[in-house]
């Protein structure tokens, strides 16, 4: 079995220095590991999340932040937001949230009209 392996492999001389030393070996493929996928949205939460949407609205700091949007304060609207939620980024990814819900109201608008 071992010179099975050595036939399949690329040519690799047991050298003590350089790119390719050490002992010639064959990787082992391992599946990707379950926690890797974590915070990925899934069918099922991306459906709860909308449904509360619609059902409860938008919270109070979420509306002061989309008249701000409205009136193109977009850094005060990040600087609001930060100060409510607490990071960067997170009031990053909040502001695009309500920009795009935003942009969605006036294509929703404009269709009907």
């Amino acid at each position: 079995m071992h010179h099975r392996l050595k036939a399949d492999m690329a040519i690799r001389y047991p050298m003590a220095v350089g790119l390719s030393k050490g002992h010639p070996v064959t990787k082992n493929v391992t599946a990707p590991k379950h926690a890797r996928r974590r915070g990925r949205l899934t069918k099922h939460s991306k459906f709860v999340r909308d449904m509360i949407r619609e059902v409860c609205g938008f919270a109070p700091y979420e509306r002061r932040a989309m008249e701000l949007l409205k009136v193109s304060k977009d850094k005060r609207a990040l600087k609001f937001i930060k100060k409510r939620i607490g990071t960067h980024i997170r009031a990053k990814r909040k502001r695009e949230e309500l920009s795009n819900v935003l942009a969605a109201m006036r294509k929703a608008a404009a269709k009907k009209d």
